[in-house]
């Protein structure tokens, strides 16, 4: 089949499909899409609150704890531990399908009664881990979202295999590090912005690869002893770092800006594709055959991917956040670990297999239609039991009529999704004007500007304040064990809350997901990076970087 253009039904611009896409669509039985590519994503985001915490009565215990969903939301919401419990049924809510209805208004209304997550987090992996969302395999954690495999990390976004990291998002396997992104196997770093890997005792670098002991640099390749990217000998430059004491606050930003405005000087790496064979997007990691994808690593043969780790991720089409061995999925958000052949899903894995239409569905699961909350069970439409013939019947009745009704093929309508768009990353993603949501304010004891500068003179008192932001207003409070690492590791108290260093940090990721047309300044080559020209002029194609870098 040839490559056919199509107008896409929500924002009428024109989108390809190419031969190789309706040769993935017949191979999953499902019709091609009639949104295009970023209409898709978006609708799928508009389903994933990741940070948006709010203080609510857990529906079945009744104990108050920190949920995704706010206190008037109109759904029932069980804690994690009570819904990974086996002290309710989710087959007692199960219901006949009505005909005489569309699909998704019969959805919607048994989306609230069923009882949800309230937060997503596999509850039997998790040690000292409570607040804490879209997260597995945690021990003791705080105020991390979107991670797996960690242990001592606090206030971070996108974090796989780390420990002891505080103010960090976008990390690998990297431990003792502090405010920073994109880390890669790194150990006492700091301060860090862009890509850098496999670096030792190193503060204020960007995009650098194998540095030990190196201070506001860019561009460095196993390097030691340098400093604003001048070589210096081991003597000279621990000297030098002497001069600034990272424990005292107008020094750390002080640094931080001189930094910022050195790295200009130098043109930043232009795609990030490590170990990537024929892969089109931004962050794409041992990868092969992979187009518009960002975020992913261990993939193949997959299209319109964001947010997936942990290999291997198989003949997958537009699937947002999770991976973990999952393969012949589309259209799902939140999957993983095991999960195939999923369509159209919202948080499931864990094994989950043909499965459509549904949400929340994880473990021994397959062959569901249409269901909530499930953790052990088969030929299920609407949390109703049938006989493998009858669901097969059933389910294919069903579907007919979805495509008779133009329902079918595509994920749930924005409407349906039980969070406001605002509490969703769809909001950083695709903003729209947004509804300040007034939120309960803590009384503030003590201002930013009456903070100790340095860390030293930070007294055990401070646990008992709450600051007031110096970002949003609003009052936050300093944990122990946060104390305890600023304090062993030399860094100044914060003034900013943790949902607005999280957030800085979550927008700069949200740049690193696009791709940009641009021109090599030194030979003239076409290319894609994310990197637009008005945040920087001059760019080279990555031959050119890696011959100027090198």
């Amino acid at each position: 089949m040839n490559s056919e253009t199509k107008q896409c039904q929500n924002c009428k611009k024109d989108f390809v499909i190419e031969a190789d896409d309706f040769a993935f669509y017949e191979k999953i039985k499902v019709p091609p899409p009639t949104f295009c590519p970023e209409c898709r994503r978006q609708r799928r985001m508009a389903f994933y609150n990741m940070f948006k915490l709010y203080k609510r009565k857990c529906d079945f215990c009744q104990k108050e704890l920190i949920l995704a969903h706010s206190a008037d939301s109109p759904y029932k919401v069980y804690c994690a531990k009570c819904w990974w419990s086996d002290d309710w049924d989710p087959f007692s809510y199960g219901r006949d399908y009505d005909f005489s209805r569309p699909f998704f208004d019969q959805f919607n209304e048994f989306w609230h009664q069923v009882p949800q997550l309230g937060l997503d987090a596999d509850y039997a992996t998790l040690e000292n881990s409570d607040y804490t969302n879209q997260v597995g395999h945690l021990k003791n954690c705080y105020l991390i979202f979107f991670g797996d495999f960690n242990e001592d990390c606090m206030y971070g976004h996108y974090l796989l295999k780390n420990k002891s990291l505080l103010d960090v998002s976008m990390a690998m396997q990297s431990d003792f590090c502090f405010d920073a992104t994109n880390l890669f196997r790194c150990n006492r770093c700091a301060g860090t912005k862009g890509n850098v890997t496999e670096s030792l005792n190193c503060f204020f670098l960007r995009d650098s690869d194998n540095c030990q002991d190196c201070f506001a640099s860019a561009n460095l390749r196993n390097k030691k002893y340098y400093i604003f990217n001048k070589p210096y000998t081991k003597e000279t430059y621990f000297e030098e770092i002497k001069k600034w004491d990272l424990g005292s606050y107008a020094t750390y930003q002080e640094i931080k800006r001189r930094a910022e405005e050195h790295w200009k000087k130098f043109p930043p790496r232009p795609a990030y594709d490590d170990f990537s064979v024929n892969c089109l997007g931004s962050y794409v990691f041992q990868s092969k055959n992979c187009q518009q994808c960002f975020e992913v690593e261990g993939a193949e043969n997959s299209k319109y991917i964001s947010l997936a780790y942990l290999s291997p991720i198989k003949d997958t089409y537009d699937f947002t956040a999770w991976g973990n061995n999952v393969s012949l999925c589309y259209e799902c958000c939140s999957c993983g670990e095991g999960a195939s052949e999923l369509k159209f899903c919202l948080s499931g894995g864990h094994g989950a297999r043909d499965i459509e239409y549904s949400v929340s569905c994880y473990g021994r699961t397959s062959h569901l239609f249409g269901c909530m909350s499930i953790k052990s069970g088969s030929y299920c439409i609407l949390n109703k039991r049938y006989s493998e013939e009858d669901y097969n019947t059933l389910k294919a009745k069903i579907i007919e009529q979805m495509k008779e009704r133009k329902e079918y093929g595509e994920f749930f309508p924005i409407n349906l999704s039980p969070f406001a768009y605002n509490d969703t990353i769809a909001q950083s993603f695709y903003p729209q004007n947004r509804t300040e949501i007034k939120i309960a304010q803590y009384q503030i004891t003590k201002k930013p500007s009456d903070l100790p500068d340095h860390i030293k003179d930070a007294s055990d008192e401070i646990l008992n304040e709450v600051i007031e932001c110096q970002n949003c207003k609003k009052g936050f409070k300093i944990i122990k064990a946060e104390l305890n690492f600023l304090r062993n590791m030399n860094f100044p108290l914060p003034r900013k809350c943790p949902f607005c260093r999280i957030q800085e940090k979550f927008n700069r990721w949200v740049k690193q997901l696009r791709l940009y047309k641009r021109t090599c300044s030194k030979c003239g080559a076409e290319f894609q990076t994310h990197y637009p020209e008005e945040e920087v002029k001059d760019i080279l194609c990555k031959s050119c970087y890696n011959q100027e870098v090198a």
